[in-house]
């Protein structure tokens, strides 16, 4: 596939499980809070309907067991901001990635899309495992930074809040794998054509050791 960064992107929004658990459930989103990063989520929606770019909405699902994303429990729903719009495509998945065992791929290729603008949870979770596994397939990402989340975590690696991991993953995917931009930017770059910001690797530990030097 040819570099779709370089030329005129031919967009799919995917939206990555906006389910009802991270809404204050089992899995609260804290940073940025959902009730602000949901809305940013339907306003991509809506921007990409009315520029005619396809939607793609993903739903996590666990066994009837889990303490998340159950099948058939209602935190396993679509929010509804996410349930009440148009859609073009539907996937169910299991893993992180929404490529891992569906048909996400065969879906984009056959629709001649060549870069994805993911939004939806977590930053550091299904996004991130999403975005790597795009990057890998040939495809261009974007993500919009103000319509996911993430949350604390603590295990015997130590402790990180919400913000911390939100923060450092936004930062680590601009370095490489995706154009990361706010929402109202990328509406802006979706109405004037304009390409989003893209970034190496190099130029960003560069810049990182100017700032400790100064």
């Amino acid at each position: 596939m040819s570099d779709p960064a370089n030329a005129t992107p031919r967009r799919a929004v995917v939206v990555v499980d906006v389910q009802n658990d991270y809404d204050g459930g089992n899995l609260a989103i804290q940073h940025p809070p959902f009730r602000d990063s949901v809305v940013n989520v339907a306003r991509a929606m809506d921007a990409a309907a009315a520029a005619g770019v396809k939607v793609v909405v993903i739903k996590q699902l666990a066994p009837e067991t889990s303490p998340v994303f159950a099948k058939g429990s209602h935190g396993a729903e679509l929010h509804p901001e996410i349930a009440k719009r148009s859609r073009d495509h539907y996937v169910e998945k299991t893993m992180p990635s929404a490529f891992t065992g569906t048909d996400l791929e065969d879906w984009l290729r056959a629709n001649a899309i060549d870069t994805i603008t993911v939004v939806g949870y977590m930053t550091h979770n299904c996004d991130l495992s999403t975005i790597i596994h795009a990057v890998h397939m040939g495809f261009a990402v974007e993500f919009l930074s103000d319509a996911t989340g993430s949350l604390p975590y603590a295990n015997s690696a130590g402790y990180a809040s919400a913000e911390e991991i939100h923060r450092v993953v936004t930062i680590i995917l601009q370095s490489r794998f995706a154009a990361v931009l706010k929402t109202t930017e990328w509406i802006e770059c979706l109405n004037t054509g304009v390409l989003p910001e893209r970034d190496t690797i190099y130029a960003s530990n560069q810049r990182a050791l100017a700032r400790s030097a100064a």
